[in-house]
């Protein structure tokens, strides 16, 4: 029992430090990802902790179990809205990207290593593929809001691209192992069964856990057990039918996500610590396999690696793979950029030292050691670079909390809290007329919380500042009503900065438009709603951020509906033009 006992309290410990490290997170400018790693080495037998853990079967468990919790949690947040403008791009990117990438990197990490040709294109095919547990953290909490083209991409992406990464690792452990056994229909059959039998799992296991959680009476911490052990089941069941597992668990987590059901807000809640749980652990656990002594002799070879990965492999083969989708070039910087490596090229490392390829003590410190680059530069630089690209778009005011209380088996209500900002719309008001002016009778107030203490709804009460309002509203208008609550002057000029001086209506006809304001449209574009016009013009999905040049003048994407139709446009004219006709 002792040995035990000192088991959970060295694992209890090691989280517990990588939770108290995450506080310093955001002050250093660090990815969270990277302290977990760090907590790791300096508790491994090269750092003060001293403690030699070298078990790599029970580092892959954990690795391959952290990451379908990943996943999974990924799936459910992933909205099937930003299929409409990423799936093609991020298929060919999980597909071609992953290949195109391992191809170019291969041929350099065999020159520079002086290699066999298939163990240096091996170690291209472990770091040739971006992470999906370091992707989703970073992007959804960097501070920043991504223009939605670039983050469905890379986000899809990270969640889909696992399966070619897998395969070309397991067939070129095969060729280098068993050369006179392997075989191109081999090959492509694995593939085929891969990324088939994962789709096909995925999307049925998904269906039937969502059925369940909707017509299942639980205790609400079972819902989210339900999800985890359904999630679980799928990809420990799609790995046995040699089909992709990761897949498998990310298309199950999306259906899940988008069937809202009495348990789904309960669902994420909980699934949100236990993917921070899986993350945490996972990179504890890498950190703490790795030797930093032996990493370091290869640093110099990872470090050229590393730069040939992000500035020449990974940028071509996102060119080549994007280019037919009319992404900016400004775009296709950043998604060439954020390639970020993390567990799973480490947990795709270890696969070569657990079967006995020769060398592959190499592969895994070469592997980690990019690894560890990839996170400090890349990781660190993910919202600097996504203002320097101007890939960004303005926050836009927001509730501070969203529930929902269901009352039905169909039917929720949206709880929506806001905080009353000095000088905003809102203070000094009454709340129903607030309310009245958000929606009218859609909208009620059901609370007040003033100094963190519940506050009498009087006739006469008035928002002061820092107050919490709950308000039950349809959550579609939950925008237009933060615009209340928030105090307006840098609002306003971002807004203008970025969309323009003027909101103009997308139904109107161009020819309308260019006449009112002097501009100049094509013959065939003059009969043309705006947002058909601007659609045509941009040759792809429209996305909040999109521009359309007239002349001097711009024309912006401000607000898409959840159907993807263009609901506003921002009209930017040229300095000192003002609404002077050329």
């Amino acid at each position: 029992m002792t040995g035990i006992n000192a088991l959970f309290l060295l694992a209890g410990l090691l989280l517990f430090i990588s939770v108290l490290a995450s506080t310093i997170s955001a002050r250093l400018g660090l990815p969270l990802l990277l302290l977990f790693l760090a907590v790791g080495m300096l508790a491994g037998q090269d750092g003060p902790g001293g403690i030699v853990f070298n078990d790599y079967f029970i580092a892959t468990l954990i690795g391959q179990l952290a990451l379908a919790v990943i996943l999974l949690d990924g799936g459910l947040r992933t909205r099937v809205s930003s299929f409409r403008v990423a799936l093609k791009p991020a298929a060919v990117l999980a597909t071609w990207g992953v290949i195109g990438t391992a191809g170019l990197l291969g041929i350099f990490a065999t020159w520079l290593l002086d290699v066999d040709w298939r163990l240096g294109m091996l170690l291209a095919a472990i770091v040739g593929s971006t992470d999906a547990a370091a992707v989703f953290a970073l992007l959804r909490n960097s501070g920043v809001r991504l223009n939605e083209r670039v983050q469905a991409t890379l986000e899809i992406e990270s969640g889909a691209n696992d399966p070619m990464a897998i395969l070309l690792v397991t067939a070129l452990v095969e060729l280098l192992l068993n050369p006179e056994q392997g075989s191109v229909g081999g090959i492509a059959w694995m593939l085929v069964s891969q990324l088939g039998l994962g789709g096909l799992i995925g999307i049925v296991g998904g269906w039937i856990l969502s059925r369940l959680m909707g017509k299942l009476n639980l205790a609400e911490g079972l819902y989210a057990l339900l999800i985890l052990s359904g999630g679980l089941l799928i990809f420990a069941a799609t790995n046995l039918m040699n089909g992709s597992g990761f897949l498998a668990v990310y298309l199950a987590g999306i259906v899940v996500g988008n069937r809202r059901s009495h348990a789904t807000e309960h669902v994420l809640r909980v699934m949100d610590g236990l993917a921070w749980l899986a993350q945490a652990g996972m990179f504890v656990v890498l950190g703490l396999l790795v030797n930093p002594t032996n990493m370091i002799e290869y640093i110099w070879e990872a470090l050229a690696m590393a730069v040939f990965l992000t500035l020449v492999a990974r940028p071509i083969a996102v060119l080549i793979g994007l280019w037919p989708f009319h992404y900016k070039r400004n775009e296709l910087a950043y998604v060439s950029w954020v390639g970020l490596r993390g567990a799973v090229p480490v947990t795709l490392a270890i696969f070569p030292v657990m079967m006995g390829v020769p060398d592959a003590q190499l592969l895994f410190n070469v592997a980690f050691a990019v690894v560890l680059l990839s996170l400090t530069v890349q990781g660190a630089t993910v919202p600097i670079a996504a203002r320097w690209l101007k890939v960004e778009v303005p926050r836009r005011p927001e509730p501070v909390d969203v529930r929902e209380v269901w009352v039905g088996s169909r039917a929720a209500l949206d709880l929506l809290e806001y905080r009353v900002e000095a000088g905003s719309h809102a203070e000094g008001r009454r709340p129903d007329e607030v309310a009245a002016e958000a929606g009218g009778s859609s909208v009620r107030c059901v609370a007040l919380v003033r100094r963190g203490k519940l506050h009498g709804l009087e006739l006469e009460t008035r928002l002061m500042g820092n107050d919490s309002l709950w308000l039950v509203a349809p959550n579609e208008l939950a925008g237009e009503i933060a615009r209340l609550f928030s105090s307006s002057g840098d609002e306003l000029s971002a807004d203008a900065s970025f969309f323009g001086e003027f909101v103009v209506d997308p139904s109107a006809l161009a020819g309308e438009l260019a006449m009112a304001y002097g501009l100049t449209v094509r013959d065939e574009e003059s009969g043309l709603r705006l947002h058909d016009m601007m659609r045509r013009r941009l040759n792809r999905p429209a996305v909040v951020g999109d521009r359309v040049e007239l002349g001097a003048f711009v024309l912006t994407v401000r607000e898409m509906s959840a159907s993807g139709v263009i609901s506003a446009v921002g009209l930017k004219c040229p300095p000192l033009a003002g609404l002077k006709r050329e």
